[in-house]
Formats: structure tokens, C-alpha cells, sequence
């Protein structure tokens, strides 16, 4: 296939799609849309079905079902919509439900401005769930990244059993970029490990290697209880103490145990560096620009670190790449989220902050100036 001009947004459907995704629901929100129109023209000639819901609710209500039923399921939204759909993502993490979702995240708060980007919801994709179970979220940078982020969401629901995110924004969903798709990487598909035993099917239970329970269909021959309640491995609510506190260590383990797996990154520069510049999503491409002028400045001793997987936080990467610098700059387009994170992981580090909300990006010349001249 020829190089293709295409935006963030349709980069993320056709990664889908090569991840095996056939159920897409939605409903239109700027700057989200166009994802649900590529799949309205991707998923009927693939045997899938793409519906728009009467609102946010329904549309990953819908999705939740027919993950249950055995689809690769995803849905696609901005700020408002996440907040809507917050007590069927804790549905899904309580329940082990697989879906992706993608937040194209626009300026907030509340309806804000929706032609505007940001990076604004970071910190409430990981804690607006109730219970504060860890997710994982994931950061495209590009529309590379776009697509081979998908394939790698829906591989990470399948495999742990748990909402994935795509935290992109509207300056990488609706920024086009020429790409052939044939050349880009293409993970392996990874389905869900079915129940295979021979003794009655415990719906939640899961062995101690692997922390996932082996998944059966909804409406198949064996039945299948599934609840949003507390509850032990048969599926049944229980108050039992020993029993609750055993199930919500290994939902949170399953995934914080693993994140060595699913730490994605690029970095850029000297690994000796004095002064590392850590980031992720659009600002990774100014944060790129801006460390070029300063080593054609001089200033050598600077390296860069691109995270593309936010939560769980990839602690041991973070530390492992600050190892040799005694200051570290944080870039991010809003008042100061995941520098939260690295101020925990970094305590004995001179951290700075670069942000803004103001519905534009990060220019290079602003980071050149805080890392070169600060």
C-alpha cells in the first residue's frame, strides 16, 4: 500500500481494526468523531457492527456487552464523555471486562473548548474509577504511534482482562501525516485465554502465575455470572473479608506487577546526560525539536525520555533512565500532572515543570529556552 495522508484519528480505527476490533460504539464529541466515522466505513465489510448510542452511557454500556459476549471491543470519546463513562469503566475494571477506550482529550474543564487540545485528563484516567484500581493508559505521540499504540491496547485488554486507554488529544487525532501502513509495526494478536478447565467454571477465578481469570461468553453453552457487586470467585456477591480482600489485591497486582511488559518509551540523546527532559504524547515532538537546537547550541549533556505508557507508572524505567541526571524537566500541556509522579519517583532531583493550558502547544523554543537558559 502507497503512502497514505491520514490523521491521528483514523490511525487509531485502523489499528484497530488490524488488532481485530469488530465492535465500536460511540457517540459523536469533537474531536473524536472522525474516529467513529472510520469505523463506520471499516466495520460492516469486516463483519463488525458500529452503532452510535443515544449518549456516552449507553455507547460503552454497549461496548461492555458485547466484550462480554466475546467481541474486541472499543469506544472513543473526549473529556465529557469520560467523565460520563466513569462508572462503566469501574464496571469493567471490577468486573475484568476488556475494552479499549480513547480519550481525545480537548481543553477542559467541563465542556470547555472542544477545538482546542490538551492534555488535561491524565490524572483522571487513572483515578476516575471508584476503588482507585490502577489501569493502563497509554500515550501516542503520532500517527505511528496511533496505530501500533491500538494494536498494543487491545493486546494489554485481552491479556490482563481490563479497560485500556488511549490518552491522544486533538492535536495528534486531527493532525495528518503521511504513512504507509504496511511499513509500520504490526504486534502479534493476542485474544483473551479462554476457560479450558474440566471442573465447573469459576467466572473470577485465576490461577497465582497469571492473576486473569480464563474468559467463556456470555450466552454460550456453559453459563456465566457476571456482576458489578463485590464478589468472589464464582461470581457470587460476598461480604467475606478474607475472600473481598483477596480479589481486590489481585486486581491490582495483576497489573502493577506487570508493567515492566508494557512499559513503551523512546529516548533521545546521551544516556550520561545532566539534564533529562521527560514527556509524552504531542509535546514529545517539540520536546524532539527543542533538544536538536540545543545540542546545535552546545549544549550536549541533555537527553530526552518520550513515555508512551503513563499508567501504571513504569517507575523502574523512570529511574533507570534519571539514573545520571541531577535535573530533570517535565513538559506537559497543563498545569501539572504526571510531574506529580516524578517528583514522588525523584525526591532527591531538582524537577522542574513546563506547562500550559491555554488551548495551544508547547512551542521547542520554550523548552529550549528553560533547559538552555533556566
Amino acid at each position: 500500500m502507497p503512502a497514505t495522508f491520514m490523521e491521528g484519528n483514523e490511525a487509531i480505527a485502523r489499528g484497530a481494526l488490524a488488532a481485530g476490533c469488530r465492535f465500536f460504539a460511540g457517540y459523536p464529541i469533537t474531536p473524536a468523531t472522525t474516529i467513529f466515522q472510520t469505523m463506520l466505513a471499516l466495520l460492516p465489510p469486516a463483519g463488525g457492527v458500529c452503532l452510535q448510542g443515544e449518549d456516552e452511557i449507553a455507547s460503552i454500556g454497549f461496548c461492555l456487552g458485547a466484550s462480554m459476549a466475546g467481541f474486541k471491543a472499543m469506544t472513543a470519546t473526549s473529556g465529557p464523555g469520560i467523565s460520563l463513562y466513569s462508572e462503566q469503566i469501574s464496571f469493567a475494571i471490577g468486573s475484568e471486562i476488556p475494552v479499549v477506550i480513547v480519550d481525545v482529550q480537548r481543553l477542559g474543564p467541563s465542556t470547555g473548548s472542544a477545538t482546542r487540545g490538551a492534555d488535561g485528563d491524565i490524572q483522571f484516567l487513572r483515578w476516575g474509577n471508584s476503588g482507585g484500581l490502577p489501569v493502563i493508559v497509554l500515550a501516542p505521540v503520532d500517527v505511528r504511534d496511533c496505530f501500533e499504540l491500538t494494536m498494543r491496547a487491545f493486546n494489554l485488554a485481552e491479556s490482563y482482562r481490563c479497560p485500556v486507554f488511549i490518552a491522544s488529544n486533538k492535536e495528534i487525532g486531527m493532525t495528518r501525516e503521511s504513512v504507509s501502513l504496511n511499513a509500520l509495526p504490526r504486534p502479534a494478536v493476542i485474544d483473551r485465554k479462554a476457560f479450558s478447565g474440566t471442573d465447573r467454571f469459576l467466572p473470577f477465578a485465576a490461577d497465582a502465575t497469571r492473576k486473569v481469570p480464563g474468559f467463556l461468553p456470555i450466552g454460550g453453552d456453559i453459563p456465566v455470572r457476571q456482576t458489578s457487586s463485590t464478589h468472589g470467585p464464582d461470581g457470587y456477591i460476598t461480604t467475606d473479608p478474607d475472600e473481598i480482600a483477596a480479589v481486590q489485591t489481585r486486581l491490582d497486582q495483576k497489573l502493577k506487577a506487570s508493567i515492566r511488559r508494557f512499559s513503551y518509551w523512546a529516548q533521545y540523546g546521551p544516556d550520561t546526560a545532566e539534564t533529562l527532559i521527560i514527556t509524552y504524547g504531542i509535546s514529545g515532538r517539540a520536546a524532539k525539536s527543542a533538544l536538536a537546537r540545543c545540542h546545535r547550541a552546545g549544549a550536549k549533556s541533555v537527553a530526552l525520555l518520550v513515555l508512551k505508557t503513563l499508567w501504571p507508572v513504569p517507575a523502574d524505567l523512570i529511574c533507570n533512565k534519571s539514573a545520571n541526571a541531577n535535573r530533570i524537566l517535565v513538559v506537559e500541556m497543563n498545569l501539572g500532572q504526571y510531574v506529580r509522579e516524578i517528583r514522588r519517583l525523584l525526591p532527591d532531583r531538582q524537577v522542574e515543570f513546563i506547562g500550559q493550558m491555554n488551548g495551544r502547544l508547547i512551542h521547542p523554543e520554550t523548552i529550549e529556552r528553560a533547559v538552555c537558559h533556566g
